[in-house]
């Protein structure tokens, strides 16, 4: 006697449907928890939904460089505003090319524009330059000469009080040796550095004329070879209001990099001559704030450089150290600006270090996106700003929607008028594949980032039918083993294997598709892809998991399986033939029509 045949072992959906539709709906029920508990109940809007600002920047030549407007350049550029802007923790922000020498930078509602602004307005040149003297930015009354005693160095009386900075500055030097003492841990020796400017007193001229030893003017500190050019300049500059920053500003950007410069701090408490840049903005991989609780020093910017940047770095600070304030700084200039001019106590080797004194959390996370971000191979002007109100992107989002509920009320329609009682498990399955892109696409936004834009939501609308496909193909699949004579049950599950393969590999186009978009494309069309190919892969889940197991239950009740007329699966509405299950031996009969 020969043994009997193992049977293939069914699927979960198959032996037990109930277990599958619980799953799925304990899956439901936790990212419906899961936006419960993260606050958030609706998905993020992007800009021409929810509105926002856009601004249209224009590339110019640089100096010595007429060529330098190319693709190449301006995807890089593009590229690193989109990590500016995206390191002020904006969400869906757009950074994409327009033409030849423009780029659109799109900004959403809820953003500070104005921040957005300066960080995208001031992009174009990042260095490090040696301080060579500082002084209050204020204008410099010019100092009244002195008689010389006799020396060989012609030395006027007040030229060593007013050039020894341990005596001129006792606020920098203080604040130098809290942060650099000699009883620091080795574990950080060598990699703190101080503002020491934020904390050192500004000098004021008196109406008598130069300003008092204590508060230097600007005389040459030991050390510095200033031309006269450059001393003249630093005494006549007024860094007291914008348009005179903005002047020195573009003066210093165009300057080259190996002359000094005469620069203004960005606040304008503070004017430098500036050495010959020693690192460049290129040089520097990464920056970022940091809160330093248990050195006590507050908000801190760690730097880390390039394997060549840290070379350059360790030389530069190797140098500074050997000098006395304020030739132990380095100034770290942006556009022609200072934004930050922090001491050295030593050289700092090793690739990386950080930058202390006074720092708000919001300064330190401005000075390292500038650090991180801030050398672009062009300089921009903005030439054009528009704002997206919030009413019109609430018309479009209301449009949208009206869209997408008359394409679902025409789905809707369609299977009921075809289907009939069908429709009912097409109705549920769309239900549950909109609950849970729903679901997700609100998660998404506080997890990664995403916003939901006007392309995102056709894509959507779109899915709607792709959704309803798959269910159109397993029930033609189903109606036509009913066709060749067989019972519900058993059409059921003889039609699934070959509506399952349809499935599977109409979904996979659509979702190749969606992926090729997604990868190849820029700006709102990625919204669509991505859509797209979210909503595709939950159709094959929805399909597998929920609507074939629903199928397989239904199956078994009676107004389904004895094929009633609202049923959608009437054997004489779809002509089926006599029954294939007949008794052995017996002779096949003919049906006749009355």
């Amino acid at each position: 006697m020969a043994a009997p045949k193992k049977g293939r072992r069914a699927p979960a959906s198959q032996g037990h449907p109930g277990r599958t539709l619980l799953l799925v709906l304990i899956a439901m029920a936790g990212l419906i928890g899961g936006m419960f508990y993260s606050g958030t109940m609706t998905p993020r809007l992007g800009i021409d939904l929810a509105g926002g600002t856009s601004f249209t920047l224009a590339a110019q030549n640089q100096p010595g460089k007429p060529n330098a407007i190319n693709e190449t350049n301006m995807k890089t550029a593009a590229g690193i505003m989109e990590r500016r802007v995206n390191g002020l923790g904006v969400s869906e922000a757009e950074v994409q090319t327009q033409g030849t020498d423009h780029i659109i930078v799109n900004i959403p509602k809820g953003t500070d524009a104005k921040q957005a602004r300066q960080q995208v307005g001031t992009t174009a040149k990042l260095g490090f330059r040696p301080v060579l003297t500082t002084t209050a930015g204020t204008k410099t009354p010019e100092p009244k000469p002195s008689p010389s005693k006799g020396g060989a160095n012609g030395k006027a009386k007040g030229d060593k009080a007013a050039g020894d900075p341990a005596k001129d500055q006792p606020g920098a030097q203080q604040s130098a040796s809290a942060s650099q003492s000699p009883n620091a841990k080795p574990t950080t020796q060598g990699r703190a550095v101080t503002d020491a400017l934020k904390k050192a007193p500004s000098a004021k001229p008196t109406p008598s004329g130069p300003a008092k030893p204590s508060t230097p003017a600007v005389p040459p500190t030991p050390g510095a070879d200033i031309p006269p050019a450059l001393q003249k300049q630093l005494n006549a500059l007024d860094c007291s209001t914008k348009q005179s920053r903005a002047a020195a500003g573009e003066k210093a950007a165009n300057a080259k990099p190996s002359d000094p410069v005469v620069a203004c701090k960005d606040d304008g408490a503070q004017k430098y001559v500036l050495g010959p840049v020693g690192v460049e903005g290129t040089d520097v991989s990464d920056a970022k704030a940091v809160f330093d609780s248990q050195g006590g020093q507050g908000w801190i910017v760690q730097m880390d450089f390039t394997s060549e940047g840290g070379k350059k770095f360790a030389d530069v600070t190797g140098k500074l150290a050997a000098k006395a304030p304020p030739q132990n700084q380095f100034g770290i200039v942006l556009d022609g600006a200072v934004v930050s001019a922090p001491s050295v106590s030593n050289a700092i080797n090793g690739g990386n270090a950080t930058i202390s004194g006074g720092f708000t959390q919001q300064s330190a996370e401005d000075l390292g996106n500038m650090l991180s971000y801030g050398s672009l191979p062009l300089s921009f002007k903005i030439d054009d700003e528009t704002t997206v109100t919030a009413a019109l992107g609430g018309e479009q989002l209301h449009a949208g929607l009206i869209a997408g509920a008359i394409g679902l009320a025409l789905v809707v329609v369609y299977l009921v008028a075809y289907y009939r009682g069908l429709a009912l498990v097409a109705l549920a399955s769309l239900l549950v594949s909109a609950i849970l892109t729903y679901t997700i696409m609100t998660l998404l936004g506080p997890t990664i980032g995403f916003a939901l834009n006007l392309p995102a939501v056709c894509g959507a609308i779109v899915a709607i039918g792709i959704t309803a496909d798959s269910f159109i193909v397993y029930f033609e699949r189903v109606r036509d083993e009913i066709r060749e004579g067989r019972t519900l049950r058993p059409a059921v599950e003889r039609g699934w294997p070959r509506a399952r393969r349809t499935i599977l590999v109409s979904d996979f186009v659509s979702f190749l598709a969606a992926a090729v978009l997604f990868i190849v494309t820029v700006g709102k069309v990625k919204g669509f892809a991505f859509t797209l190919g979210l909503t595709t892969v939950l159709d094959v889940i929805v399909v597998f998991y929920f609507t074939k197991p629903l199928m397989t239950m239904l199956a078994q009740r009676k107004f389904f399986a004895d094929g009633h007329p609202w049923s959608g699966l009437d054997p004489k509405r779809l002509g089926a033939k006599p029954p294939l299950r007949r008794r052995r031996g017996a002779a096949p009969t003919q049906t006749k029509e009355a």
